[in-house]
């Protein structure tokens, strides 16, 4: 019998690594929102750093935390860092890649010290702004 549910189990993980290990390294999740603002009044917002502690949620979470500003004032080459001691702001930086006013952003966001490394955030999303 005991035999039976060692063998059972084997086949049960077995099938679960060959599961995990055909699944692809790289995953992509995607949000949107619906604001009633043309994209042009939007852009600026997201364009500039400096801004982002008016609506960014991460900025509430540690009011305190400790912010860095290089580069341009917005645009391309404009750059974020934030390094926080609550855990689920940590630390970080960003820089605009690119941007189409008034409709697309890139943004390369690193977070430091964190698993997750680097990521590409684009923003299409602009375009699709109601108003």
């Amino acid at each position: 019998m005991l035999g039976k549910i060692v063998i059972a189990f084997l086949v049960v993980l077995a099938v679960f690594l060959v599961v995990v290990a055909t699944r692809p390294a790289d995953f992509h999740i995607e949000r949107s929102v619906a604001l009633a603002v043309p994209p042009d009044r939007v852009f600026p917002h997201v364009n500039d750093f400096h801004a982002w502690a008016a609506w960014s949620p991460w900025d509430k979470l540690d009011p305190k935390m400790e912010r860095t500003f290089a580069g341009p004032t917005s645009g391309p080459g404009a750059s974020y860092g934030w390094r926080s001691d609550n855990s689920k702001v940590g630390e970080g930086r960003m820089t605009i890649e690119r941007g189409e006013p008034p409709s697309h952003i890139a943004i390369k966001l690193d977070f430091i010290g964190q698993a997750g490394g680097r990521r590409l955030r684009e923003g299409p999303g602009l375009a699709q702004a109601s108003g």
